[in-house]
């Protein structure tokens, strides 16, 4: 049995475009405040919803939140399992969050939060090879150099 969008909760960050309206955005939580319900991309004059909640929706250039149910929302970008190629660790990716863990590296790979290597931006079998992404490097650097002080040395 699959889940429709209606029963499955999206998660803070997703991008999503609105069917009707054609707005793009990334969701940032949840509203249960029935006189801000809408539907169709139009306010509902009375809320007569059966939904407990609609999504908040962040646009780019907009100071306002837009309220949206879930049957009007396209998923563009979704929250999904990643494997990282380098240590084979498994993470739930963060959309819309660049350069940190669990994010999009500006290479455009996920940046695993274990190791925090691109995906897929470097052979396996070539251990001394440097990774092909520069920011990589630096990521990798940070986390040597915080372990160091921990240590003391």
């Amino acid at each position: 049995m699959s889940k429709t969008l209606e029963d499955v909760k999206l998660q803070d960050g997703t991008l999503i475009r609105h069917k009707m309206a054609g707005y793009e955005g990334r969701i940032e939580g949840i509203t249960e405040i029935k006189t801000c319900f809408t539907e169709g991309g139009s306010l509902l004059a009375r809320p007569t919803s059966g939904h407990a909640f609609q999504y908040r929706v962040v646009v780019a250039g907009e100071s306002a939140r837009r309220i949206a149910p879930a049957e009007d929302l396209e998923i563009l970008e979704g929250i999904a399992e990643v494997v990282c190629p380098a240590c084979r660790y498994a993470f739930r990716n963060k959309p819309g969050v660049e350069n940190k863990p669990g994010g999009r590296c500006t290479c455009g790979g996920w940046i695993c939060p274990a190791c925090l290597a691109c995906q897929g931006t470097h052979d396996q079998t070539d251990k001394s090879a440097a990774p092909v992404c520069v920011k990589q490097r630096s990521r990798q650097t940070r986390k040597l150099a915080a372990r160091k002080r921990l240590r003391g040395d």
